[in-house]
């Protein structure tokens, strides 16, 4: 009994050994479960990854295919338009049938594509044809058959007045074989008149050899229907595991078929070349992995420290600006305020922040005001104007100043409204630059007045010569005409009555020039009248013609009685035409041939704007050269040896003081044409 007792008890082992035992196997369970699906993750990765590749090459076979498709399409493309080429320099030749034949033939001798070329008058009449000389020609019942489709073909082709394609047809030629035939039909076309046409026939096989042996080898290209249904085949596919198929579209007009490519290739190898690649490129990519972290960490030191940077960079930008910052919640209250908001409103960051409405520095009389403009801004309501609100804010020491406020709203990074930001504009110095500017404009003007009146006195001294002169003359021919007067002739007195007339006209003229000079002196503008065109025109007449006379030029008055009066003040409106028309007068008297000076007035062919009359003062003189016309209203500029160079810088004047403009430009085939224009008494 004592042998058997050791033996029992070896063979009931120690449940503690027992409990470790299985907790070491179920450890090393858990370890080969865990390598076992580490395990089936990577070859599953790895089978994703060679079936990835795979089909990546296969995507690129496809690829390859098809950008030899669109390619052979651009090829057949660009070829066509070539041809069109070629028919319409063939169908520009002389109207004569043999050497068009001539033509044609030597086309056909370039053209391998070509069957037949014909030339039908605009009826459709046969007038010239030339068959190729590398085909058999079409039988002459074939070309009946498709006379009725090649006349509905032409006579669209006029109507659309291009090239129209009619749709291929099948053609049976000797030994049972046969060719898939597409006509063109080219008008002749002079203007939007039909003088003939230009039908050429292709062969859809030659046309198929046009494309050049590298899209060609190793693979079939064919014409098809757009059903599927093939017209022509050229090239056979490489015999290959796999056929891959690209078609494109060849959209001619009236005939739009596809051009189909195939092409047999082999399907990619997997191992080696895929497998080893991919075990490399893991490899390559755990150490990527490994390196990409510890840029990572680098980037994100960097970008902590250019983000430090970039904090202290923009608040050194806020603490130098000048304009005031100020940002608010959605609630109203002050988040944020910079130095200078600080200083315009003299209270401290810490006073401000976390103030609501009513600021401390709204003025307390426009506290409701601005409170109620606030709660509408921050319920959405109202935008922010982009030019700003002007308002008014005070001071600590309780001073007012005017400020200009822009507000736009504050986004966070998730595009989140999170309240608005204020840049606040002291607009102190701004009102005191008005101020100071609005008293230099009103000196300005004063010295502009007083320029004036300088300008004006030399126009006066200018100007009144011609009134006297006039007055002069008149009153010489009444002293010759007293005796005869005396002597009892009627005849002579009316004259001498109409000469004394004159005198008093024109010395009332020159009055009215020194009343105009001296209202112009007081600031006090005269008033406008309404006045109309040929009593301007008639008002400074008599001199014009009597200086005309002088030179021996004629003067021609082109104004309608129908047109409307003109708002202006007539003393000076007639002074400008008459310096205009003295001028016109001057430029022609040392011109040979035909003297010319036409006075006009007339309505504006394109009125655009307010309703205007244009008067006009052209001559038949020399014209005026570059350099004159870059200084033509210059003050004190003058081509004349007696000019004083202020006559055309005051009519200027003169009119954009009556609201219009002044302008010249050549009378052709001579001479010089001023314009101006004024506006027009019965418009608004």
């Amino acid at each position: 009994m004592s042998a058997t007792a050791p033996v029992r008890a070896a063979a009931s082992p120690d449940p503690g050994s027992a409990a470790a035992l299985r907790r070491l196997r179920a450890g090393a369970g858990r370890r080969w479960l865990l390598w076992g699906v580490l395990s089936l993750t990577v070859v599953g990765l790895l089978a994703i990854a060679v079936w990835l590749a795979r089909g990546h090459e296969i995507e690129q076979v496809q690829r390859a295919l098809e950008r030899d498709s669109l390619e052979a399409v651009q090829v057949l493309r660009e070829r066509l338009g070539r041809n069109l080429q070629d028919l319409h320099g063939l169908g520009a030749a002389p109207a004569d049938p043999e050497a068009w034949s001539a033509g044609a033939a030597r086309l056909l001798e370039t053209h391998r594509e070509w069957l037949r070329l014909e030339w039908r008058g605009a009826a459709l009449e046969p007038r010239a044809a030339r068959d190729s000389p590398f085909h058999t020609p079409l039988p002459a019942e074939v070309r009946e058959a498709m006379a009725p489709e090649l006349q509905r073909l032409c006579q669209q082709a006029s109507v659309q007045g291009e090239a129209i394609y009619a749709p291929p047809s099948f053609v049976l030629r000797a030994g049972g074989l046969g060719r898939e035939v597409m006509t063109l039909c080219l008008p002749l076309q002079d203007g939007a008149r039909t003088q003939g046409f230009v039908l050429a026939s292709y062969t859809l096989d030659e046309l198929l050899r046009l494309l050049p042996t590298s899209l060609t080898r190793g693979q079939a290209v064919a014409f098809t229907e757009l059903d599927g249904t093939r017209l022509a085949l050229h090239g056979a596919a490489r015999r290959g595991a796999r056929l891959f198929v690209a078609q494109q579209t060849l959209d001619l007009p009236g005939a739009p078929m596809l051009l189909r490519l195939e092409g047999g290739r082999p399907l990619p190898d997997v191992f080696p070349n895929v497998l080893t690649a991919l075990v490399t490129l893991l490899s390559m990519a755990l150490l990527t992995a490994l390196g990409l972290l510890a840029r990572d960490i680098r980037r994100r030191q960097q970008a902590e420290a250019e983000l430090a940077e970039a904090l202290a960079f923009r608040k050194a930008m806020e603490d130098s600006l000048i304009t005031g910052l100020r940002a608010r919640d959605l609630q109203g209250r002050i988040t944020y305020v910079n130095p200078a908001f600080c200083a315009m409103v003299g209270y401290t960051p810490q006073e401000l922040i976390g103030q609501s409405t009513p600021a401390p520095y709204w003025p307390p009389e426009r506290a409701h005001e601005y409170g109620a403009r606030q709660a509408l801004r921050l319920s959405g309501q109202a935008a922010a104007p982009r030019e700003g609100v002007e308002t008014e804010f005070m001071r600590k020491d309780g001073t007012h100043f005017p400020v200009l406020i822009f507000e736009t709203p504050l986004i966070t990074a998730q595009g989140q409204h999170s309240g608005w930001m204020g840049a606040v504009v002291d607009m102190t110095a701004q009102r005191r630059a008005e101020e100071s500017s609005r008293a230099s404009l009103e000196r300005l003007q004063a010295s502009a007045r007083l320029a004036t009146v300088g300008e004006m006195a030399s126009l006066m001294s200018h100007e009144l010569n011609q009134p006297l002169a006039a007055i002069a003359s008149y009153a010489s021919g009444s002293l010759n005409l007293l005796p005869a007067g005396a002597g009892g002739d009627a005849a002579t007195a009316r004259e001498l009555r109409t000469a004394l007339e004159r005198i008093a006209e024109q010395a009332g003229r020159a009055g009215r020039v020194i009343h105009s000079v001296r209202e112009l002196v007081r600031q006090r503008s005269t008033a406008p009248q309404a006045v109309a065109p040929r009593a301007l025109v008639d008002a400074v007449l008599p001199l014009v013609q009597l200086q005309a006379r002088k030179l021996g030029a004629s003067v021609r008055v082109q104004v309608a009685p129908e047109l409307p009066a003109v708002w202006c003040e007539p003393t000076m409106i007639e002074q400008v035409l008459l310096n205009l028309a003295r001028n016109g007068l001057q430029a022609m008297a040392e011109v040979p041939g035909e003297r010319l000076l036409t006075l006009q007035a007339r309505l504006p062919t394109a009125p655009a704007g307010p309703a205007l009359l244009e008067f006009g003062v052209a001559d038949t003189g020399t014209g005026m050269d570059a350099p004159v016309v870059e200084r033509l209203f210059t003050p004190f500029f003058t081509t004349k040896p007696e000019g004083m160079g202020l006559g055309l810088s005051l009519c200027r004047t003169v009119i954009e003081q009556h609201g219009g403009t002044l302008v010249h430009a050549p009378n052709l085939p001579r001479g010089t044409l001023f314009r101006f224009t004024l506006a027009v008494a019965d418009a608004p």
